[in-house]
């Protein structure tokens, strides 16, 4: 009975770290960096060259008094319209996280006015996470990823192992 609990314990251990190793890969992005969410953002050009993935997040600080964060489409972005339709995202505590969790583009102002107008906007495009090819001799012949394979094995164990 001890060995069964222990082999259990141990593929339950296994399959969880193989379907969350690909959430380990997500990277948060503070946004301006060090000089975080502030007032003529927008000239540092601080998203050139960056690549956000679908699954990272970006970490808004700011002090809470001064500005705000608010997610908008690409009309209201483009105009500074601070009464664009909150329900698309609205933070406002300073130290706010927000999901990257589809692709396409994405745009935040900040609603104080004149801030927005001053440069306090960003906009985002945001990418599908695509996995490296394995080199071609590490193929595999069945046509399954290597990762793939592992948690296929890894379920199939977990099943046998609960109808012991």
């Amino acid at each position: 009975m001890a060995y069964r609990q222990v082999l259990l314990l141990a593929v339950a251990v296994a399959v969880a770290v193989a379907c969350l190793a690909p959430l380990a890969s997500a990277k948060q992005w503070v946004v301006g960096d060090e000089g975080g969410w502030r007032a003529k953002f927008n000239e540092t050009g601080w998203a050139n060259g960056k690549t956000f993935l679908v699954g990272d997040s970006l970490l808004f600080v700011y002090p809470k008094e001064s500005h705000t964060v608010v997610k908008v489409g690409k009309d209201a972005f483009a105009a500074c319209d601070l009464g664009a339709n909150l329900q698309l995202g609205n933070w406002t505590g300073g130290n706010d996280v927000v999901q990257l969790d589809k692709p396409g583009k994405a745009w935040f102002i900040c609603n104080k006015p004149n801030h927005c107008l001053n440069g306090m906007k960003l906009a985002v495009d945001v990418a599908v996470a695509v996995a490296p090819a394995p080199p071609p001799s590490a193929a595999p012949l069945t046509g399954y990823t290597v990762g793939g394979a592992v948690v296929a094995v890894a379920c199939a164990v977990f099943a046998a192992a609960l109808a012991l």
